[in-house]
């Protein structure tokens, strides 16, 4: 775990502005969370870790207990058992919206968001509410995927913006920093996607509650240890989400729609029929 070092010179120094907080849900990355951990904290002194782990049968849970112990800056959240991605994040931004952090990062625990990326998109979102680690803007950059993995994170997204007309070019993104305040506008309860589904869901609702998103171009490597969650039921699960999400968006604008044509307003000195004595 790095020690305490000195500020270099043009680093953030988080906290000189607000507090912000990383989280990273675990399971089954006891090979990852160490380093992984201390890269981020060697990258940004001043920043807060939260694991929030689904009691990983690996032990990553247990290790991350020990971290704490030995280092203050991070803290971890248990759950009873596996409860999906989507969740874990939902956990931990109620916790640190109650704990007051007004800069919330959602990273994950395999490597392929890097701590050397967080500077900027913490930075980004000083000047926005919503930061998102972009793989599809000029400037960023994929190691280690097949022609075949390019291809199904382009056409996704494209599928994604096409369908919900979302303002961003990677939107499955899950790489990404908040302001407190820009999640506290969210009506949470109504994210329902519990895989990577979810980063879709989460763009939609920041999009669709007119949230300032802004895309920082970084680069993803392939995870290097452990093995990848991503499936094809997980693919699945994305593109229905996407109907529902498309469904469920042209409904809530053909009720506005309705509401919008109501009785016309009797002339001045007519009573309306729906006055009743």
């Amino acid at each position: 775990m790095p020690a305490r070092r000195p500020r270099r010179a043009g680093c953030i120094c988080i906290r000189d502005v607000e507090a912000a907080i990383v989280i990273i849900p675990t399971y089954n990355e006891r090979e990852n969370l160490y380093r992984l951990v201390s890269s981020v904290l060697d990258t940004i002194p001043d920043i807060r870790i939260l694991v929030v782990d689904d009691n990983s049968p690996d032990g990553t849970g247990e290790l991350a207990d020990h971290l704490s112990k030995l280092e203050p800056r991070v803290k971890v959240l248990h759950r009873p058992r596996k409860q999906g991605l989507a969740t874990a994040y939902l956990a931990g931004f109620d916790y640190a919206i109650a704990a007051g952090y007004a800069y919330i990062v959602q990273m994950d625990g395999d490597f392929s968001h890097r701590a050397e990326d967080l500077p900027r998109l913490i930075a980004a979102a000083h000047d926005a509410d919503v930061a998102i680690g972009s793989r599809n803007v000029r400037g960023s950059r994929v190691v280690g995927w097949s022609p075949l993995r390019h291809l199904v994170s382009r056409v996704g997204s494209f599928y994604a913006r096409l369908m919900l007309g979302l303002p961003i070019r990677d939107c499955t993104s899950g790489f990404k920093c908040f302001r407190a305040s820009a999640l506290l506008t969210l009506d949470r309860t109504l994210l329902r996607a519990n895989g990577y589904a979810f980063q879709v869901e989460v763009s939609h609702a920041c999009a669709r509650a007119g949230l300032r998103m802004v895309e920082v171009p970084i680069v993803f490597p392939d995870r290097v240890l452990g093995k990848s969650k991503m499936s094809p039921r997980i693919m699945l699960e994305a593109a229905l989400v996407v109907l529902r999400l498309r469904f469920r968006s042209t409904h809530a604008g053909r009720q506005t729609a309705s509401l919008s044509v109501g009785p016309a307003t009797p002339p001045l000195g007519q009573e309306s029929p729906l006055i009743q004595h």
